[in-house]
């Protein structure tokens, strides 16, 4: 992989132990589209607005948003926008938070309350990446020009139809949150945020430029 020295040491050794071998066959086949979908905009010099989205916008989206931005910085794909939503609004789950600093991600809260707004640095000197809970049509999010990507099952079959989105395309991930308040936490959201993490790069590595 190539190495770039403005992730923090810790981000970099998470990176690294990304193993593309890992993604089966069947999970390629579902990533395929979001690699069809990006390319066609790269070849295009178009703009590439990623809306992922999930039930309560707290735990899968904003991974997969979070490790969608790093992944194509990492690769060196320009006019990559990562959003993300929900079809309510609650909270970016605490762990999620925590799993993220512990995998490298410089993390800052900049307001609390029911619905905190966290700044999240994947690079020294890239801007952070601003996330909150929201639905995936709130004015912070594109309103036309993007694709949506549903990363759960019940996001999927509860939105037939999104305003303004180019694409639909499903990939979906088990919810972490089975594991709330259990001693396998930890473990699981750190399994699931390598999974999201693992399969975002193995999109962007296939992106010719």
């Amino acid at each position: 992989m190539i190495t770039n020295k403005s992730f923090s040491r810790e981000l970099e050794k998470t990176i690294d132990s990304f193993d593309y071998k890992t993604i089966s066959e069947e999970r390629k086949t579902i990533l395929e589209p979001l690699i069809e979908y990006i390319q066609n905009k790269v070849l295009n010099n178009d703009g590439i607005r990623l809306n992922l989205i999930c039930t309560h916008n707290s735990r899968r989206s904003h991974l997969s948003q979070i490790w969608a931005q790093t992944a194509a910085f990492y690769f060196n794909i320009s006019k990559v926008f990562c959003y993300s939503g929900g079809t309510e609004a609650t909270a970016m789950f605490p762990m999620v938070a925590k799993t993220l600093s512990n995998q490298g991600f410089q993390i800052k809260a900049i307001s609390e309350g029911n619905n905190p707004v966290y700044a999240i640095k994947y690079s020294e000197n890239e801007p952070p990446i601003i996330c909150f809970s929201k639905t995936y049509d709130d004015n912070f999010n594109p309103q036309s020009q993007f694709v949506a990507i549903l990363t759960c099952s019940q996001a999927d079959g509860g939105c037939p139809f999104i305003a303004g989105a180019e694409k639909r395309i499903p990939i979906t991930f088990d919810d972490p949150k089975a594991f709330d308040n259990t001693p396998q936490q930890t473990e699981k959201y750190q399994e699931r945020s390598i999974q999201i993490a693992t399969e975002m790069f193995y999109v962007f590595s296939k992106i010719k430029k």
